[in-house]
């Protein structure tokens, strides 16, 4: 856990589930050779590919929220 984070109450709790499933569904997706199983451990991967997973991640999440504000 970061520094900072200890005592904090997660708002959604089902979130990190969800966020680590579009994780590995990403970097299966980019070709990348993590497994459910290795849960954080991502120490064989490069700093690039974890960027490139995170950086989709992102992409994917706004634009999702995006979709929601049109349809609201």
């Amino acid at each position: 856990m970061a520094r900072g984070q200890w005592g904090k109450q997660q708002l959604v709790p089902e979130a990190h589930q969800a966020l680590d499933n579009m994780k590995y569904e990403i970097a299966a997706e980019l070709g990348i050779p993590v497994y459910k199983g290795s849960e954080d451990y991502w120490g064989q991967i490069s700093a690039r590919d974890c960027g490139a997973v995170g950086g989709s991640m992102t992409k994917k999440l706004i634009q999702q929220a995006e979709q929601m504000m049109q349809n609201m």
